[in-house]
């Protein structure tokens, strides 16, 4: 048997039944209202479980991993919106005062992928070991009794009711493996964030609001909501790179081209960034693809 987990997690039954009102989705943000300690019982791939807190007391769903972080409540809003569990910003906002009176502005992110939200005839009740006073939640390895039986309980729900998302297989069929969580664009901007260390890949720049998850290869032109297919730029430097004014070459190096000065009457700033080695991510698994990079420099012109 594969050895992957489940993690039953309280759930908020309020913020399951709005977002079951809202599918399909392709991602949801499963929040806690403390930001202190990042969630670490997962890995990308295996699945989060929802466990509708009482008086409910019931398993209703679950979502497929992706990341966990430790970022402001505003950028959750702006890179996930409803799909926070919430109609609006202020409601999201009160929601996290309301469980945690002494937020700092900071919160737990919980990202999920093909979500799947049950329909209450197929609600089941936890396992028989779950501890009635957990706080956040219990880990199960499908090879005890336990977590084997959830999955199999899990299994049966989607495959009458569950909705996975638009185009999206349901991940419960088959036998018990990783599933490869589908980024959406929020997951993206948070998993590009975190990748190079919440720093401009070209000035270093740290304040969030001024930085932005640029893809290589634009979405309608068939690129995808992966973190090699993304770079941290600042605004400006985003909005240069989407129009084509910078472009970073596969050995990691910034270009500027002279459209800048001909079209402007200006970019000094940028032309001393020209040649600049970009900043690596922390991961080499999340190194900007190569090929996509040479797209990128097929339409530059120097």
């Amino acid at each position: 048997m594969a050895s992957i987990r489940l993690y039953v997690a309280n759930t908020d039954p309020g913020w399951f039944t709005f977002l079951s009102r809202h599918q399909p989705l392709d991602e949801v943000n499963h929040w806690q209202p403390g930001g202190k300690q990042q969630f670490k019982a997962l890995t990308p791939g295996e699945l989060l479980v929802f466990r509708l807190r009482s008086p409910v007391n019931k398993i209703a769903g679950y979502g497929v991993f992706a990341r966990a972080a430790l970022l402001p409540i505003s950028l959750a809003w702006s890179s996930f919106g409803e799909k926070n569990g919430h109609p609006s910003f202020e409601s999201f906002q009160a929601a996290i005062r309301r469980l945690n009176p002494d937020n700092k502005g900071i919160i737990g992110y919980r990202i999920l992928t093909q979500p799947v939200f049950l329909p209450p005839s197929e609600w089941f009740s936890p396992p028989r070991d779950w501890p009635v006073n957990a706080v956040g939640g219990k880990r199960y390895a499908l090879e005890s009794s336990e977590g084997r039986g959830l999955w199999e309980r899990l299994a049966a729900g989607a495959a009458l009711g569950g909705n996975a998302g638009p185009s999206e297989p349901k991940p419960m069929f088959g036998n018990p493996v990783l599933v490869r969580p589908r980024l959406g664009q929020g997951a993206f901007r948070v998993g590009v964030i975190e990748a190079y260390g919440r720093r401009c890949v070209v000035t270093g720049e740290r304040t969030l609001p001024a930085l932005e998850a640029a893809h290589i290869v634009p979405v309608k032109d068939d690129g995808q909501h992966e973190i090699s297919n993304g770079l941290l730029l600042r605004r400006d430097l985003h909005g240069l790179f989407d129009q084509h004014y910078v472009t970073i070459t596969p050995d990691k190096a910034l270009l500027v081209s002279r459209r800048i000065r001909e079209e402007f009457e200006n970019g000094k700033e940028y032309y001393a960034m020209d040649g600049r080695r970009i900043r690596d991510p922390e991961f080499p698994t999340d190194a900007p693809s190569i090929e996509a990079l040479r797209r990128h420099n097929e339409l530059f012109v120097e």
